[in-house]
């Protein structure tokens, strides 16, 4: 089954693989067709009631398809509100093919005709609110006809993730009951509750826009725009002692990629130094030159205040610093990307926390894990001590790897110019970020993709001597992608 949410994100990760929207409308159009020719004869009546955006817009194709049935196409609304260029194109071709239709924009003047099938596609998935009119009119008089209702991806007035009415606090609820379902690419989790026969047409999207990351991905993450300060995401940065741009590298990244808020908690000795890479840094400075337990209290302290830790980068390898690492973990019950030295304990601490970690494939095999030359195969081994271990794994590579131990996916942006050190420092920032503003394993898929175009647009810039100070600009560029 696919959400709504990744249902479109798919849709855009097509668009981008050369597969183009018209295309999948076309597509979607003719499986509707099939479905209304499955359950009437040729000569019989149907009527086709259509939104403004691409669901209208399938029907609009579907008309096409049925020449030998008597067919009325009626618009709900004025053409020129027709919301999509593709579906105003398919509205533009039923006048050029002398197909009859209808503009409906009073519910008073709308009657049905005794049709033998209604094509219900007024409002497609990820419609919010009761129906208005003339569609709530119009969903009246399918659900009173004696015709068989044929549904396009989802009834109008259905909940596709839920399977619940989208006016469920309306005092008079009006839905489509519809009979039957022809939904796309995959089941809905919704459509499992209705009482209809539900039918998932393949329309062409090729499974890469599914498996691999991609502009897709990106939808979501927006800012409201009536936010304020600290509701995009507030990030605890620890590490830094022996190394100093590390903690920065990762700091900046997470301000580049959307947070509000970016704090750098590290060594005293070093503090001064890190706030000089950026004004923009907020730096606690821990006493003495190395984070080790005694400092624990003190990061938990600091953890509590923000949404996200990012734990690892500069920390080094002293035990004084897995000790810290043990200890932090096994008390902290927030979100944290673990990165850096800070990985090799994870396997073996028992932790509330919900963790993400960004390990290239030699730390991977030291936390316990397995990895093979094959992406495909080194998917399946991440998959599995994903779920073994019971967190986030974002495993870096030629073809990185994001899995939560159910979900996988790979992503193919990034080049061999961001071996360079200090680039893994920019991807755990970018991850916290993100993580602070969607689910961990959603904010490990978009934030690889997203330094990988980064690191893309600084290697065009500058070949392959780009450094990782080249990227976190380009991040706020590579959450634009389109």
């Amino acid at each position: 089954m696919i959400t709504t949410d990744r249902m479109a994100a798919v849709d855009a990760n097509a668009a981008a693989l050369g597969v183009p929207r018209k295309q999948l409308m076309e597509s979607s159009g003719n499986a509707v067709a099939r479905e209304v020719r499955a359950i009437a004869d040729p000569g019989a009546s149907v009527e086709l009631l259509c939104g403004r955006g691409n669901n209208g817009g399938d029907a609009f194709v579907a008309a096409r398809f049925l020449s030998a049935y008597d067919v009325t196409v009626r618009l709900l609304g004025r053409p020129e509100s027709i919301r999509t260029e593709i579906a105003r194109e398919n509205w533009d071709a039923l006048k050029s093919a002398a197909i009859p239709t209808e503009t409906v924009a009073d519910a008073a003047d709308l009657a049905l005709d005794d049709p033998d099938v209604i094509v219900d596609a007024m409002l497609g998935s990820g419609i919010t609110g009761a129906l208005r009119e003339p569609e709530r009119t119009a969903a009246r008089l399918a659900n009173e006809s004696d015709a068989a209702v044929v549904a396009v991806d989802v009834p109008s007035g259905i909940d596709a993730d839920t399977g619940e009415s989208t006016g469920s606090g309306d005092d008079d609820v009006v839905r489509v009951e519809a009979d039957r379902v022809v939904t796309f690419h995959d089941e809905k989790p919704g459509l499992t509750a209705l009482d209809a026969d539900v039918t998932v047409a393949d329309i062409g999207i090729p499974a890469a826009a599914e498996r691999f990351t991609g502009p897709g991905d990106l939808l979501g993450i927006a800012r409201d725009p009536n936010s304020h300060k600290g509701e995009n995401g507030e990030v605890l940065v620890i590490g830094g002692g022996p190394y100093t741009g590390a903690p920065s590298l990762s700091a900046r990244s997470a301000l580049r990629t959307g947070a509000d808020l970016v704090r750098v908690a590290c060594p005293e000795t070093v503090a001064r130094t890190v706030q000089g890479y950026s004004a923009d840094l907020i730096v606690r400075g821990l006493p003495g030159n190395r984070i080790g337990p005694a400092h624990v209290d003190r990061a938990l302290e600091l953890a509590a205040g923000n949404d996200v830790v990012v734990l690892g980068p500069g920390l080094g390898d002293s035990d004084g610093v897995s000790e810290f690492v043990r200890e932090f973990l096994s008390r902290y019950d927030g979100r944290a990307v673990v990165d850096a030295d800070a990985l090799r304990v994870v396997p073996e601490i028992d932790t509330d926390a919900e963790l993400i970690c960004t390990p290239h494939q030699g730390e991977l095999v030291g936390m316990g894990g397995e990895t093979a030359d094959d992406p495909d195969e080194r998917a399946a081994l991440v998959r599995s001590f994903a779920d073994e271990i019971g967190h986030t794994l974002l495993v870096k590579g030629a073809v990185d790897v994001v899995s939560d131990g159910d979900g996988v996916r790979l992503n193919h942006t990034g080049n061999p110019g961001m071996t360079v050190g200090g680039t893994g420092d920019v991807l755990a920032g970018a991850v916290g970020a993100l993580a602070a503003v969607t689910d961990s394993f959603h904010a490990a898929a978009v934030g690889v993709y997203a330094n990988g175009l980064a690191g893309d647009a600084a290697a065009d810039d500058m070949g392959y001597g780009l450094v990782a100070t080249d990227l976190p600009d380009r991040l706020p560029e590579a959450m634009r992608d389109e």
